[in-house]
């Protein structure tokens, strides 16, 4: 498919939210980092989910949100919030960025950050 360029992402809020806090946050698109020591960078540890965003509306959210808790429940990671929680950090995201429609959102979910490239889940810092 062709790629077209989205004047909105220039100026984007990424909601993230910090395993080793816990706190969850609004960063600037160019100041978003994720470090190298990140198990889902550096290991391919997490899941993610695609969700569109259709006048104001997550489009079937509970669905979307329930795969990704059911993909994290495979590969035995605790995404250390609740459903409802994590679906009010996505509108908290779409909010701030003032957009309601032909939005795509990735939900990405990283197990967390490692002190080395071990791949037992066990080494995780944080959650």
């Amino acid at each position: 498919h062709v790629y077209d360029v989205d004047e909105r992402n220039a100026v984007v809020f990424v909601g993230m939210r910090d395993g080793m806090t816990k706190g969850f946050s609004l960063v600037r698109r160019e100041e978003a980092k994720v470090s190298i020591l990140d198990s889902a960078f550096m290991l391919g540890d997490g899941v993610w989910e695609g969700i569109r965003l259709h006048k104001g509306v997550l489009t079937a959210a509970d669905e979307h949100v329930r795969r990704l808790f059911e993909g994290a429940k495979a590969i035995d990671m605790d995404l250390a919030v609740s459903p409802r929680e994590l679906v009010d950090m996505v509108y908290a995201a779409c909010d701030a960025n003032g957009m309601e429609s032909d939005v795509h959102i990735r939900l990405m979910v990283s197990r967390g950050l490692k002190p080395t490239p071990y791949q037992d889940p066990g080494t995780t810092l944080g959650i």
